[in-house]
């Protein structure tokens, strides 16, 4: 397994209220809140991480609460379109029902490559599938969404480009991901090197406008290596492509690069380690605020600036 890109590590995207993306994702969905921190390059603002019960990657979505009155994004060509989650066989009843409770706007089921989703949207204009499948995974479970019904974390990640060539080149010389499927206009790619979270579909729209990135939109997207070794092998042959690729980053809870792929959505590779038990238990996680190094000393005037989460 090495030198291999292990599927889809984690997906970050941008919220406005913090509070409301808290209850939406803790409680409406019942994602595990496994870290409360901030904005590495902002630490007036928060950090959420949901995941699993101990944030295995490939389960990770996490926002940047920006605040409420922030301007709307708009899905469009150039970015990350749709997040796809894995959910048992016959659990779309239960989810219907679960968003019709508390106000969600959805489309009814449908199929795509032969696998039933429901897709909709979360408080802020993100979009969201919940895809039938058989997966393995162990869920995190709530009071109310059993293991079940219950997410078991990404299925895939859709890019919206106007064209694909040059992305597709990226997946598939680069990541090593393979085209395995075509529905008209949209195309699957896979890696086998991971049983899920393996999957980016790409759909191809010539004239689609440029999308905004903003409240409700998909920031970037993380692909998965298990160690930093492997993360630099990437990046030199990333930078051998002849694209822009920063320096490695540390996260606190993995190591991180970032580049932007010729179509225009950023992408970021991270590691496996540290993972997120660096500073919390497993049965703390997301319990306290926890501050990287250079902002411990703050910590009182940004815990005074921040709204409450529980």
């Amino acid at each position: 397994m090495e030198n291999k890109i292990l599927g889809l590590h984690h997906i970050t995207a941008i919220a406005g209220d913090a509070k409301k993306n808290f209850d939406f994702y803790s409680h409406v969905l019942g994602l595990h809140f496994i870290k409360k921190t901030v904005n590495f390059d902002d630490p007036g603002t928060y950090h959420f991480y949901f995941g699993d019960s101990i944030g295995s990657a490939g389960t990770i979505l996490t926002f940047f609460p920006w605040g409420a009155g922030i301007p709307q994004g708009r899905r469009g060509s150039g970015m990350a379109t749709e997040i796809g989650y894995a959910v048992p066989e016959g659990s779309l009843e239960f989810w219907q029902q679960r968003l019709d409770k508390y106000n969600v706007i959805y489309n009814k089921p449908s199929k795509r490559f032969g696998s039933r989703y429901l897709a909709f949207t979360d408080n802020d204009g993100l979009k969201l599938e919940l895809i039938e499948t058989n997966d393995s995974r162990t869920p995190w479970e709530t009071d109310e969404i059993k293991a079940d019904v219950a997410t078991r974390g990404f299925y895939n990640i859709t890019l919206t480009l106007t064209n694909k060539t040059a992305t597709a080149a990226i997946l598939t010389d680069i990541f090593g991901y393979k085209l395995v499927a075509q529905e008209a206009n949209r195309y699957r790619y896979a890696t086998d090197t991971v049983e899920s979270a393996a999957i980016v579909d790409i759909v191809e729209l010539a004239t689609e406008r440029r999308g905004h990135v903003a409240n409700g939109t998909v920031h970037h997207v993380a692909f998965r290596v298990k160690d930093d070794a492997t993360l630099m092998y990437f990046r030199d042959k990333i930078a051998a492509a002849g694209l822009n690729i920063t320096p490695q980053i540390d996260r606190s809870y993995f190591h991180s690069l970032y580049f932007r792929e010729p179509g225009g959505v950023l992408f970021e590779i991270a590691t496996d380690n540290p993972g997120f038990l660096i500073d919390e238990t497993a049965e703390t996680l997301g319990t306290t605020l926890q501050l990287p190094p250079q902002y411990e000393s703050h910590r009182e005037d940004i815990e005074a600036h921040l709204v409450p989460i529980n």
